[in-house]
């Protein structure tokens, strides 16, 4: 019998990415831990995770607190200005980010090319205003009612960032405006083996010539549960709305409303899947999963089932 070849330095970097752009969130630190120890040899690790983190960082939305208590930072592709550097809107600040470590190290005042024209911020900033509220909203959606009295604590976990994605004004004077709003919402109990995120990107096209605004929603939940197994959850759900073009506080009122409508709706969807699973107050029987009729009954509602 043949013996099998060692596998090679790429093909050992490739894997090793896998496993960290596919850890549930906050857990990245865990996994590249191991991947290390595991791997043992500097260079495939430190390519892999050069590679990978600032990816996984983008994708997860992870939020980071500046230096001096200035505020927080999302780090998303929607802010970047260059491979470690990102805007933060609300403090007009630009944050350096180191991606391994998940830290912010620096920031520095935004250039006045890095930031929105008076116009536009008009706009940003009427809805960044809203930011409170919408952030109880996600609060209230991702913990509901019973774990309200928790507010206080999880506020600092849920994050709002408004970004100029595109200005552009046409020879008309007709105005193509596009503003992201994006959402990312985290609960890391790891000492409680369960972590879960709540990630949003709300696209707001405003079209000055048909006086409407198209909001388009991306929305992700992912939940990840490993006592005594290893259950994860990673739904996806798209959206569509309009409204009609007004001030920047009306069309910020409107805006917020269409966003708690359909969160709202998305939520309670997973509920009803989540209501599901048994509630007996025990640990899951993994020995013995065929009591359950979960596959059965979700592949039968779905229409995907014989």
């Amino acid at each position: 019998m043949a013996e099998e070849s060692e596998l090679s330095h790429k093909q050992k970097k490739e894997i090793a990415k896998w496993f960290l752009l596919n850890a549930p969130a906050g857990e990245i630190q865990y996994v590249a831990k191991d991947l290390k120890s595991i791997l043992n040899n500097d260079d495939v690790y430190n390519e892999a995770a050069s590679e990978s983190f600032p990816v996984y960082n983008k994708s997860h939305m992870i939020c980071l607190p500046m230096p001096a208590g200035i505020g927080d930072v999302l780090v998303t592709s929607y802010g970047e200005l260059d491979k470690n550097k990102y805007l933060d809107p609300r403090t007009a600040q630009v944050a350096i980010v180191d991606h391994i470590k998940q830290v912010c190290t620096e920031v520095r005042p935004a250039a006045d090319e890095e930031l929105p024209s008076p116009y536009v911020e008009e706009f940003r900033s009427m809805l960044a205003c809203l930011q409170s509220k919408l952030m109880c909203q996600i609060l209230c959606m991702l913990w509901m009612q019973k774990y309200l009295d928790m507010l206080v604590k999880l506020i600092q976990k849920v994050y709002v960032q408004f970004i100029v994605q595109r200005e552009k004004m046409w020879k008309d004077q007709d105005l193509v405006l596009s503003l992201l709003l994006v959402i990312s919402a985290a609960k890391l109990s790891p000492q409680n083996f369960c972590n879960g995120s709540w990630r949003s990107i709300w696209n707001i096209e405003f079209n000055d010539d048909a006086q409407v605004l198209e909001v388009t929603g991306k929305l992700q939940v992912g939940a990840h549960y490993f006592e005594e197994g290893n259950v994860q959850l990673d739904a996806k759900h798209e959206c569509k709305d309009t409204t009609i073009f007004q001030s920047p506080d009306d069309s910020a009122i409107s805006i917020a409303h269409i966003i708690r409508h359909h969160e709202t709706e998305y939520l309670a969807s997973l509920e009803d899947l989540r209501r599901k699973l048994p509630v007996t107050r025990t640990h899951f029987p993994w020995h013995n999963t065929t009591q359950f009729s979960l596959t059965r009954e979700i592949s039968k509602e779905l229409g995907i089932g014989k």
